[in-house]
């Protein structure tokens, strides 16, 4: 007998549901490198559509969609991007867009809301001309994430993402999103997703998180903008073939998915306020706006691996953030009964800890892993 894990590590660890293993069976495919593949071309057009933007494209992840996005808009090698100092661009990319494209980061304070300051983001814009013209890298695009992963899944309002595209157009630069998760800041604000990213220039979203899609993620925007990203895309290996059996799936995502984000967002509240009855931990109710739920340790004895090793016994899977804190994710696949069994869970594993009777596997190399580049 199969015994059910409640995993938490990310709500990337979804397994894809059997509507969308049917679709991916009957998909009617082609080569996709040769622009022939119907499902790919019917789901871009979907994207294409709910985004307000003029074409899409598929592309394997949320990685090379924002690196296929920032080479796109900064064609010449030394350009400049303006991007939040804890966005996933900058911090769990492997800094792609400077080892492959040569594009330099110039980071901005991110504010604990997810935004950079609009005063901090024209003061760190950059031109090649007076007393800079050869000392400086020339700033070509901005880039926001929505929602921001690192300030606990925030959403960024479309007023503010507004702004910061006045300031784009007014300088001549573009504006990039990483929207990993905009479909779950357009559920918790209540703002369609086509005016969430109307200022932007190009977004990129993540098909295989809260929306629950096996693979992949789709970026979106101009049509020029998407022709020059096709070329990318095969450049940086990412053209597949019959890929309709994955653009499959992702339809039935957001067909079938987007629709249970609010849930998700009650669930992970639920589970917020459970943690905020233990004694132990600190947990700010008021940063929990969408599937993310951190925590942070107070008492001393505590360590998050020693918390995470505990829970695995117990089978439920979590992983650190740092030494005192962690992070847990909700998805579609959790139930209210996997959020109260956590919380007992946890309960008993603070027990444990306490008591002295937990024996804990050696870490070897005594660090702690870091969930949140996913």
């Amino acid at each position: 007998m199969v015994t059910k894990v409640v995993d938490l590590r990310s709500d990337t660890v979804t397994k894809p549901s059997e509507a969308m293993r049917a679709a991916m069976a009957a998909a009617e495919v082609d080569d996709d490198v040769l622009g022939a593949d119907p499902t790919a071309q019917r789901f871009e057009a979907e994207m294409a559509r709910i985004t307000g933007k003029e074409a899409a494209l598929f592309v394997p992840s949320g990685t090379m969609g924002n690196l296929v996005s920032v080479l796109t808009h900064c064609d010449t090698r030394g350009s400049e991007v303006i991007l939040g100092d804890s966005s996933h661009i900058h911090m769990c990319e492997n800094g792609g867009i400077s080892t492959i494209g040569g594009v330099h980061s110039m980071p901005v304070v991110n504010n604990p809301d997810g935004t950079m300051d609009i005063d901090k983001i024209v003061a760190a814009i950059r031109h090649r001309v007076g007393a800079g013209a050869l000392h400086y890298p020339t700033t070509r695009l901005i880039c926001l994430e929505n929602t921001h992963g690192r300030s606990g899944g925030k959403c960024l309002s479309a007023e503010y993402i507004d702004k910061v595209g006045e300031v784009a157009q007014s300088h001549g630069l573009k504006l990039h999103i990483d929207g990993a998760r905009i479909f779950n800041a357009s559920v918790a604000l209540g703002v369609p997703v086509d005016r969430l990213v109307r200022a932007a220039d190009s977004v990129s979203v993540c098909l295989s998180k809260g929306l629950g899609a096996p693979v992949g993620s789709v970026i979106v925007g101009s049509k020029a903008f998407i022709d020059q990203a096709r070329i990318l895309r095969k450049t940086l290996g990412g053209g597949m073939r019959q890929v309709g059996v994955l653009c499959a799936a992702a339809y039935v995502a957001v067909r079938d998915n987007v629709g249970k984000l609010a849930d998700d967002h009650r669930k992970a509240k639920v589970l917020a306020d459970g943690l905020k009855k233990i004694k132990q931990f600190t947990v700010d109710l008021t940063s929990v706006e969408t599937n993310m739920v951190f925590f942070d340790i107070a008492d001393p004895r505590i360590t998050s691996d020693k918390l995470c090793q505990l829970l695995e016994r117990r089978n439920v899977l979590a992983m650190p953030g740092t030494s005192k804190s962690v992070r847990l994710v909700i998805h579609y696949q959790i139930s209210d009964s996997d959020v109260q069994y956590t919380l007992t869970c946890i309960e008993k594993a603070v027990e444990e800890i306490l008591s002295g009777s937990a024996k804990f596997e050696h870490l070897t190399n005594g660090s702690t892993t870091n969930s949140y580049g996913h």
